[in-house]
């Protein structure tokens, strides 16, 4: 937690790249809280999840300063960022790591794949309090303003009561709906997953090239899970462990100690 006297430390990253209307509007909503850096993707590094770039160097462009505010671009993904960021800052710990705003839900599964929640885990892996933010909207023009002062008021909270260790937030907006946001749940991530197809064309030399696309499928209907929170127009915050451990199994294969 940042001195009585002196602003938080604010870092700010995402998937989307660093031009992206999310996390321009993160910025915005967060320089009311304190001192920010950003270090992002200078381009759109979506589905990345917890990659890192390991065959070619990175390269840092500074993008702009202004009080209490200094961006930088990188040719890397989400976890390079918060890496870099951490070597920026000299390994002085932010009081806050926050990412995003993402186009796009990271609910159920989504999560696995989210360069989004990489980054914020990440940075829990590093020792500081993170939160990924998405908005389920893929629209690149989504209106994003109805979500600030919710924003504010989570960022708020964090910074006065940190997260434990070892936990970070997956945090999931609703789509922007004909009535306002109802308020926030704390939910379980919803079991589901996505039916990819390979869409098949051909190239100007004949060779053929893929597109992969999908549909999403929700497998669970629990009254407690984020897909169902924000189809009742509710925020989903999801808390998310760097432990991967099933704990409820380690008993169960027991006689694989005596193969």
């Amino acid at each position: 937690m940042a001195t009585k006297n002196a602003k938080p430390l604010i870092l700010i990253t995402n998937d989307d790249g660093i031009q992206s209307p999310g996390i321009r509007t993160l910025i915005e909503t967060m320089r009311e809280s304190g001192k920010i850096i950003v270090v992002a993707p200078d381009t759109v590094q979506s589905g990345q999840s917890h990659s890192l770039t390991l065959e070619e160097p990175l390269k840092i462009t500074y993008h702009s300063k202004k009080r209490d505010l200094e961006e930088y671009a990188i040719n890397g993904t989400p976890v390079d960022c918060v890496k870099f960021a951490f070597h920026l800052m000299n390994r002085k710990k932010p009081d806050l790591l926050v990412s995003g705003i993402n186009h796009g839900s990271n609910a159920s599964s989504n999560v696995i794949y989210s360069g989004t929640v990489a980054a914020a885990v990440e940075g829990t892996l590093l020792g500081f309090p993170s939160v990924g933010f998405s908005l389920d909207d893929y629209s690149w023009n989504a209106d994003m303003t109805p979500l600030k002062p919710w924003i504010s008021k989570i960022v708020k909270h964090l910074l006065q009561h940190p997260l434990p260790k070892g936990i970070c937030l997956n945090i999931n907006f609703p789509k922007k709906q004909t009535e306002a946001i109802k308020g926030i749940r704390i939910c379980r991530q919803a079991k589901g997953d996505w039916h990819e197809e390979f869409v098949e064309q051909t190239d100007p030399r004949g060779r053929k090239y893929y597109w992969i696309t999908g549909v999403y499928n929700c497998l669970d209907d629990r009254p407690d899970t984020d897909v169902r929170a924000m189809e009742e127009n509710y925020i989903s915050i999801t808390p998310v462990s760097t432990d991967w451990t099933a704990e409820n199994m380690l008993n169960s294969f027991k006689d694989l100690t005596n193969v």
